[in-house]
């Protein structure tokens, strides 16, 4: 992208914001990017109700991914698998596993041209996908746009274009310690840019897979923001209830996660179901934040606790 700086920029101005970005080092791995129903609230919940043993872990709704970053650094590599039908999500991840000091370098390349021109510059460019520079200037922009956009709304139309709009966010400051950190646990991953089928394709028994597809509305007058350009309705909702079961009956552990509402509850009627609040800070609407019911639904085990 020709308006950006070369991807190292000079020592001196990268030194000078290493220093005054300094923050102490994270303790442990967390999301890369802000996702809609991301589970880093939830997750004293569902770690309270994973199986206590299991041999491979997919995640093939991906998203923010809190629950993959809890658990892969305790697993071996290779025996932790994360998708998502978002390709550029996944894109994002595979850099930021192969390459994150040249993603860092190109954050830091936006952090001192932050503004809502440069916003809007940059956004613009993603749509238009004339980002010919590869995967790093891709894997960095998305990673911006998703930072400073409003509230962390990640939001593409029928056409696959992100119109999330301006977040008004005064600076932009890379955490550059918790993607040298999320990338080693990435690095430990089988990512894989496609359908939650796809992704599981190989589960086998002794397996655990866990569920976070975009939520059934909690009410008729709900709206659900899409974050690929194809829809996940009624049907595929059942389509993937339907899933849940084969894979129980194969022998495979599953968790989900749904919004509490009769027509969830109807779908896994087969399976264990926990009522859990938790509380969602992103949303187009103040109304639609706060404490929200929630649903775990369990199959093929039985937890240890909870």
């Amino acid at each position: 992208m020709s308006a950006l700086l070369d991807s190292s920029g000079s020592a001196r101005d990268l030194v000078q914001m290493d220093l005054l970005s300094w923050s102490p080092e994270p303790r442990e791995p967390r999301p890369v990017v802000k996702w809609v129903g991301g589970k880093t609230k939830l997750l004293p919940e569902l770690l309270a109700r994973m199986p206590p043993s299991f041999e491979r872990y997919y995640e093939p709704f991906a998203g923010g991914a809190a629950l993959f970053f809890r658990v892969a650094p305790t697993r071996a590599a290779g025996s932790v698998v994360l998708g998502d039908a978002n390709a550029d999500l996944i894109a994002m991840y595979r850099a930021v596993a192969d390459d994150v000091e040249s993603v860092i370098a190109r954050l830091w390349s936006h952090s001192v041209q932050h503004s809502e021109q440069h916003f809007a510059y940059v956004r613009g460019a993603w749509n238009r996908n004339s980002m010919h520079d590869g995967p790093i200037d891709r894997a960095a922009a998305f990673i911006y746009l998703n930072k400073t956009c409003f509230n962390g709304l990640w939001r593409v139309n029928r056409a696959g274009e992100l119109n999330s709009p301006w977040g008004k966010h005064a600076t932009f400051v890379p955490d550059h310690g918790a993607l040298r950190l999320a990338s080693s646990v990435l690095q430990r991953a089988d990512l894989r840019a496609s359908g939650y089928r796809e992704t599981m394709r190989d589960v086998g028994p002794s397996d655990f897979a866990f569920m976070d597809p975009p939520y059934v509305p909690a009410s008729a007058t709900a709206n659900f923001t899409s974050y690929t350009a194809d829809a996940f309705g009624p049907e595929q909702q059942r389509e993937l209830a339907d899933t849940a079961l084969k894979l129980v009956k194969r022998g495979c552990r599953v968790m989900l996660s749904n919004s509490d509402t009769p027509y969830v509850r109807e779908l896994y009627s087969d399976f264990r179901i926990d009522s859990v609040k938790c509380s969602r800070a992103i949303n187009s609407k103040s109304s639609g934040r706060g404490a929200v019911g929630e649903v775990i639904i369990i199959g093929g085990y039985e937890p240890e606790a909870a």
